[in-house]
């Protein structure tokens, strides 16, 4: 009784005809609109399992789950069971209801981790067979069509050609009897053919008159002449009938069969469009999905209590009203409520919104148990109340009679009694746990006596084959909103009233919020830990409530202040200052001055956040900008580098035009000289040139020493000191060359001096004999690593002839021809021309070959398109 009196004070059926809007099928507007209450978290749970695989679902697909067909055959299926013919019409809603439902499946199990909506269609059956039949059957239009049975066929062709010779023959008798014929009209009257006769005419057409206009002037007669085709016809119509009824009969006897299984596809149709209004409700009002919390410890192994934790909650049927009836702003409220707080006392002024945050708190909890998501911000944390128990009532009018206290009383009693028989079922469930668990333990006992006797081993706890005593069951956790306790009656028998119930629900009660006027709750928070004191906030200023819930802050009267500042005669209120004391003065100036520090601290809390929001907007700038920064410095280095590639290309192509020059050329000392010379002037033009900086006198390299070679562009390490020629041995990288101290520079630009000589050495000749092809020979190496800047000459040991070869033949030859060529940095492939393949094959093995830097196609004299330079690391 007082469950349907809560659910009725709180307007959950508008909650209800409002998510009905939300159902996609008849049905489902129906469940929506008598949605029942879980008695189990169990059942909630699983509620809101559905709901999220839903939500998940619709935003994934682009137009949602549809449930185009799908109709309520519930009616016809009873109808079938107890052997009624079924209309063509029904028969088809079947057939569109097994498609509807095989289409959803078909989406759901295109979703296979979306396991509790697939668990709920795991065993859906849809007949495919039987929806084809009754198409097959019946046609869009409810008819029985004629390839349901060729018996109906033939018949209905019969009727086409009786029709047709009924037409003729009236057709002739119209043309023949022109002046007798009202019109020339053929129509029908009692299922038979006739025609408009004028009545003076009568006897022109001989026949059976069937009807008469309203004016008498014409008669419908049938022809003596088509008489008896018209009885054929009437013959031949009742066969029609009969065998449609029989194709119906069939198909109906089908449907009786399977009609559990066609039951429960419309039980899991209405549960899936529930689940598809709740998750399109949620989204609607922007809600999120709650999680319960424990609010007790049951024993020392149990997780902590939790607090609630309900911010910015809004009230379900003022954002409706927002949106649709062009209501006011919804204010949201916040409701954070520690573990160990039983009772919370709301105060302040009427109109304030006390009422509205009860009645949101209670539909927040409803909407939690049905599987909808909560209209709060997350996260979303409440408790799971058994009960929601409500006295709420409209406290508005400022006449307070007894009819209304005492109707608060019987509303409260019912209360108090739903939570005793809550209680005696708790006390009955321990009361049967704490036998069981004694008789688990009798048994333990009995056994632990069989194996002393038998000389049994000890069996270990955790093998014991009795369960282990129940934990204790806690209290049923229920939610109570008070709406104005105590009020209607005396104010000091009320507050006392009051005070003793708001002791008695800490006591019986999961949570207990309450609304009133009464200053004496106000003290209880600092009697009782258990209590806690909240109040709605009001504008002096303004003389109207703001609508914002203040926790920890009592509300204060404001009586006498809006009398004073609504121009109430100064002593009236300063007698009334008076009666009431100087202590309610203070005591309001003090909540005054909680309240004022309360703003003072949302208003540097504001503040705070705005800080925070505009440093995280900095930095994320700033983040923009490094990478932006990094991305551009990137691109300058990958440009770079392709510059360098290209420069070094260039100059590789000129030195091989100067090798080349030399071996086509006469084999002298001259031509030699001639390509050196040539070479030396490359080297000045692409090495990049440095302004060489003012001498400063007086450095001498030594071993270990960093070192600037200008004309090579590197930074070298001293190896050996000066010897008698004045050179010394340098590192840079795995290069090791000898260079003359005159090329080499101190990293602060100093040049390198030589040690004054005792004697002047005798000059060699500096023209040396060459052999043919012969260069500068290259600088020595700590291990064979390639030089791609020296002038490599083509020999036999870095030259590969494949032409000839298929590809998978090529690569192993390829393969051992690179490790040949390593030293010198350049492998030459001849792979000829052919159809291109296995240029094709060539250079896709060396694009992911790990030694391959690059490659390209040789030059024309160097072969051109049938010769592929490979350039190793």
């Amino acid at each position: 009784m007082i469950q349907a009196e809560t659910l009725e004070l709180l307007e959950w059926s508008r909650l209800c005809q409002h998510l009905s809007t939300f159902a996609a099928t008849k049905l489902g507007a129906i469940a929506a609109r008598r949605l029942r209450i879980p008695d189990t978290q169990a059942e909630t749970l699983t509620l809101l399992a559905q709901t999220q695989d839903v939500y998940t679902l619709e935003s994934r697909l682009s137009t949602g789950l549809k449930f185009d067909g799908i109709t309520d055959i519930g009616e016809s299926l009873e109808r079938a069971e107890r052997r009624a013919l079924l209309l063509g019409e029904e028969l088809l809603a079947i057939a569109t209801t097994l498609a509807g439902m095989r289409t959803l499946r078909r989406v759901i199990d295109n979703q296979p981790d979306l396991l509790v909506l697939n668990a709920l269609i795991q065993d859906l059956r849809t007949y495919p067979e039987l929806e084809q039949e009754i198409h097959r059957c019946i046609d869009d239009r409810g008819q029985v069509a004629d390839r349901a049975t060729p018996k109906l066929a033939g018949i209905r062709e019969q009727q086409k050609q009786l029709r047709d010779r009924v037409y003729s023959t009236l057709q002739s008798i119209l043309q023949r009897k022109a002046n007798a014929v009202q019109e020339s009209l053929i129509t029908q009257r009692e299922g038979r053919f006739v025609i408009p006769v004028k009545a003076p005419q009568k006897d022109a057409i001989p026949g059976i008159v069937h009807d008469t206009s309203m004016s008498g002037a014409t008669l419908y007669v049938e022809p003596q002449a088509t008489v008896n085709l018209n009885n054929q016809l009437r013959q031949l119509q009742r066969q029609e009938q009969v065998e449609e009824e029989a194709v119906r009969q069939a198909l109906t006897d089908q449907v009786a069969v399977v009609k559990p299984d066609l039951e429960r596809l419309l039980a899991i149709a209405t549960t899936l469009d529930l689940a598809t209004a709740r998750a399109r409700y949620s989204l609607w009002l922007e809600a999120n999905p709650p999680r319960f919390v424990t609010r007790e410890r049951e024993n020392a192994s149990a997780a902590p209590p939790e607090s609630i934790v309900l911010r910015n909650l809004r009230h379900p049927l003022l954002i409706w009203q927002q949106q649709h009836e062009q209501g006011r702003p919804v204010v949201p409220i916040d409701l954070v409520i520690q573990p160990h707080i039983r009772v919370v006392a709301i105060t302040g002024p009427n109109t304030g919104g006390k009422t509205v945050t009860l009645k949101t708190l209670g539909l927040a909890v409803l909407m939690a148990k049905v599987g909808l998501y909560v209209p709060a911000r997350e996260p979303v944390e409440l408790p799971w109340f058994e009960q929601v128990l409500a006295d709420i009532g409209d406290e508005q009018s400022l006449e307070q009679s007894l009819s209304t206290f005492s109707g608060h009383i019987r509303r409260i009693s019912r209360i108090l009694a739903a939570l005793g028989e809550r209680d005696e079922e708790a006390g009955g469930r321990r009361q049967e746990a704490e036998g069981e668990a004694e008789e688990a333990e009798s048994s333990r006992q009995e056994a632990g006596r069989e194996i002393q006797i038998s000389n049994l081993a000890a069996v270990s706890p955790s093998a014991s084959p009795f369960p282990a005593p129940h934990s204790p069951l806690p209290t049923p956790y229920s939610l109570v909103l008070l709406d104005e306790v105590g009020a209607g009656t005396d104010p000091s028998e009320g507050s006392a009233l009051a005070i003793a119930l708001l002791n008695h629900l800490a006591d019986h009660a999961g949570l207990t919020i309450a609304t009133t006027h009464f200053g004496e709750l106000k003290a209880l928070k600092y009697q009782d830990d258990r209590f806690e004191n909240a109040s709605v906030e009001f504008d002096d200023v303004l003389l109207s409530p703001t609508y914002r819930l203040l926790w920890g802050i009592p509300g204060r009267s404001n009586a006498l202040t809006i009398a004073r500042r609504l121009g109430l005669d100064a002593s009236v209120v300063e007698q009334a200052q008076a009666l009431v004391g100087g202590a309610s003065e203070d005591v309001n100036q003090v909540i005054a001055g909680l309240e004022a520090q309360r703003r003072r601290q949302e208003t540097k809390s504001q503040e705070a956040a705005q800080l925070l929001e505009s440093a995280e907007h900095l930095h994320r700038e700033l983040s923009r900008k490094a990478a932006s920064l990094k991305e551009r410095e990137q691109s300058l280095q990958q440009a770079q580098e392709q510059a360098v590639q290209a420069a070094i290309a260039q100059a590789k192509s000129e030195i091989a035009q100067v090798i080349r020059q030399l071996q086509q050329g006469p084999v002298s000392a001259q031509a030699a000289q001639q390509a050196t010379d040539s070479l030396h002037q490359l080297a000045e033009r692409r090495l990049p040139s440095r302004q060489p900086k003012p001498p400063k006198p007086g450095f001498r390299p030594q071993v270990g020493d960093r070192v600037r070679i200008p004309r090579l562009g590197q930074t070298a390490e001293v190896l050996t000191a000066p010897n008698d020629d004045e050179e010394i041995t340098v590192r840079f990288g795995l290069m090791k060359m000898t260079v003359p101290i005159d090329d080499v520079e101190s990293l602060d630009g100093e040049k390198a001096v030589k040690k004054p000589k005792a004697e002047t050495r005798s000059q060699e000749p500096e023209a040396r004999s060459q052999k043919p092809g012969a260069t500068q020979s290259p600088p020595t190496h700590d291990t064979p690593t390639p030089n791609h800047d020296t002038p490599i000459i083509r020999t036999a040991r870095n030259t590969i002839d494949i032409r000839g070869s298929r590809v998978a033949d090529a690569e192993p030859m390829m393969e051992q021809a690179i490790a040949q060529a390593y030293e010198s940095g350049v492998l030459w492939i001849i792979h000829g021309h052919g159809t291109g393949k296995l240029r094709q094959g060539v250079h896709a093995f060396l694009q992911q070959h790990p030694q391959v830097e690059r490659y390209e196609l040789a030059s024309r004299a160097d072969g051109g398109a049938g010769v592929t330079l490979a350039y190793l690391r």
